[in-house]
């Protein structure tokens, strides 16, 4: 594997834009690919072979442009999927992102942690697994928030639609956590209207930074890091047509904006 090829990522939409900035800070002479899947988003609300098909196709694609390492940058796949793309690429490194929930017991000794997430992630095993490894340690609940991906995708007036969804749908949770997981990679780009709803000292985490540094951790072992001086590139792929899902992609990687082909 030539370690100048570039880094795959993948999301259902745009969402994982929010991982790939991560990785673009600690990886900056890495060129990336990122594959937003927004003709099949959400994935959160399919059944597990729709979401397993839908992972092996982009993942196929991003093969054929040559990635020399993979990150699923969707919480829903990972949970779904991490583990038949491992058997069936044993060759390729596949980084996947889960709710960082192991980062926010570190941020708080007895507070109530939210977990925000999809519906899909929520049911299944990989994150029931985590979730059973510290629920005995802290108050732990969870929310799933279906037609948020939705908001985000379509890209216009987030701020304020997100704000009119999230009052509605947090009206549910009747204890104040200290400290919020996002456990979907489009969820940090509603932190505004979260923002706006929740206390100042309440904690606002997702797994994007721990994903990259793992990213770079298992480029490192393999020999796989960029021998090239120059800052890398990003270019951006989807699979649906619609004019605004490739504006939108580009304005949420906007202080990178210089970079993407």
């Amino acid at each position: 594997m030539a370690k100048n090829q570039p880094i795959g990522f993948f999301d259902s939409g745009v969402g994982g834009i929010s991982v790939l900035k991560k990785a673009m800070e600690l990886l900056p002479h890495e060129q990336f690919i990122y594959y937003g899947d927004s003709k099949h988003a959400p994935y959160g609300d399919k059944d597990v072979e729709t979401i397993k098909a839908l992972s092996f196709s982009v993942m196929e694609e991003l093969l054929k442009r040559g990635a020399k390492a993979v990150v699923v940058a969707c919480n829903t796949a990972t949970s779904v999927a991490i583990d038949a793309l491992r058997e069936a690429y044993k060759d390729i490194p596949i980084i996947g992102i889960e709710p960082a929930l192991k980062v926010a017991i570190d941020h708080t000794a007895t507070g109530h942690i939210l977990v925000l997430a999809t519906k899909r992630t929520l049911k299944e095993k990989k994150f029931n697994d985590l979730l059973d490894r510290y629920k005995a340690t802290r108050p732990i609940s969870t929310l799933a928030l279906p037609g948020l991906v939705e908001i985000i995708e379509e890209g216009f007036q987030v701020e304020e639609r997100s704000y009119t969804y999230l009052q509605d749908a947090l009206t549910s949770v009747k204890e104040l956590p200290q400290v919020v997981v996002l456990g979907c990679t489009h969820y940090p780009f509603v932190k505004p209207a979260l923002r706006r709803i929740f206390p100042k000292d309440v904690v606002l985490l997702d797994g994007s930074e721990g994903t990259a540094r793992r990213l770079k951790e298992v480029l490192k072992e393999r020999g796989l890091l960029s021998s090239v001086l120059a800052k890398g590139q990003v270019t951006l792929l989807n699979s649906s047509d619609a004019p605004h899902v490739h504006a939108l992609a580009k304005r949420l990687l906007a202080e990178d904006s210089d970079k993407v082909l």
